[in-house]
């Protein structure tokens, strides 16, 4: 596996964060409800999002040994007034100015506790760079607005990190609702159909008991998804139905049900 660069990622997530922006700052209706979040409003993803930055922020840029507390992250708690948009855009882009700074000062190695072993500034860019990609879509679903293509690497990475993301919580939390995603034998392959080929956007999962395994590359599975690479990337993070349009499903779609059944977090 082959992360993108330290300063690409930084630079994805001042993308993403002014992405996020917009969806704010055009009209939407704060007090709406997030589709694929329901227990929050359009309001509570936007403060979710800048607390997670201000926190990331605060642990990179005083090289945090041991976790620390949210409500020490200063500017935590976003602005006063509910309901308005221009103080809660000004401030999650001030959030993710701040955290973009602290990253590129740190550099990927950079030491950074994190909750999973990987206790590295890089490890946050890369955290960061896909909390903003998943929860900009989710942003957008409940402002009823378009969801622009992901870049492609950006993408690809994505779904590599929600990957290594289910086989820790697989480790950490054995008896957890991912351990019925032990079925040897049986296996999911992804298949974007929008990508170069040089960027090899294919994957083979495989189930076997000691724990989920996967590459990159064209393999017979027991179900395929396939589609262009955001939404097989966003149907994965379960923020897209499996029918929706250029989805398509090929060979046994409950084991595919089972994976976004057990897959609950994030």
């Amino acid at each position: 596996m082959t992360l993108l660069a330290h300063d690409r990622y930084c630079d994805e997530i001042a993308h993403q964060v002014g992405r996020f922006g917009s969806v704010l700052s055009f009209g939407a209706d704060l007090s709406a409800t997030v589709p694929t979040c329901p227990d929050w409003t359009l309001e509570d993803l936007a403060r979710h999002v800048g607390r997670a930055l201000r926190w990331t922020e605060l642990i990179v840029r005083t090289r945090a040994e041991e976790e620390v507390p949210l409500d020490r992250a200063p500017g935590s708690a976003g602005p006063g007034a509910q309901g308005d948009p221009v103080a809660l855009t000004a401030w999650l882009e001030e959030s993710g100015e701040a955290v973009v700074r602290a990253l590129r000062e740190a550099g990927p190695d950079g030491r950074a506790w994190s909750w999973s072993g990987n206790h590295t500034a890089g490890f946050w860019a890369r955290r960061m760079t896909h909390e903003l990609v998943v929860h900009g879509a989710d942003a957008a679903l409940a402002a009823d607005r378009p969801f622009e293509a992901v870049a492609a690497d950006v993408a690809a990475d994505a779904i590599d990190e929600w990957l290594e993301i289910v086989r820790f919580v697989q480790r950490v939390v054995p008896d957890g609702p991912t351990r019925e995603l032990r079925a040897p034998g049986r296996s999911i392959h992804l298949h974007a159909t929008d990508t170069a080929a040089d960027l090899n956007a294919e994957w083979l999962v495989e189930l076997p008991e000691d724990g989920v395994t996967w590459r990159r590359g064209h393999e017979k599975a027991t179900v395929a998804l396939r589609g262009p690479l955001t939404d097989v990337l966003l149907a994965f993070y379960r923020r897209l139905p499996l029918d929706a349009p250029g989805l398509q499903v090929l060979g046994d779609r409950g084991l595919l049900d089972l994976w976004l059944e057990k897959v609950t977090f994030g």
